[in-house]
């Protein structure tokens, strides 16, 4: 079952993201041939991150909390909110890729 994550950091997390974001990467990267897609959550400029948005697909709801206790930026307290939700996809994916 495919679960989206959506997190937003807690309005002083800027730094903590920063220095937590190489292990919150390696922590992902492990599980790559699971995950839809991720990435960070922006203001409007594009570049300032304030959350992450997260869509990876789990045995259950069980398995996906249990990932997501252990995820470098839970365990250091960066998020603000915390929204966990089941997700189906209906529509092929056609932009949103990273650049090549």
């Amino acid at each position: 079952m495919i679960f989206a994550f959506h997190l937003i950091d807690r309005p002083d997390g800027a730094d903590l993201r920063q220095r937590v974001r190489p292990a919150h990467k390696d922590y992902l990267a492990a599980m790559a041939d699971r995950v839809a897609f991720a990435g960070p959550l922006t203001e409007d400029d594009g570049k300032t991150m304030i959350g992450s948005l997260l869509v990876i697909d789990f045995e259950d709801r069980a398995a996906a909390m249990r990932w997501m206790t252990d995820e470098p930026f839970t365990k250091a307290g960066l998020y603000q909110t915390v929204s966990v939700l089941p997700f189906t996809n209906l529509w092929p994916q056609k932009a949103g890729f990273p650049p090549a």
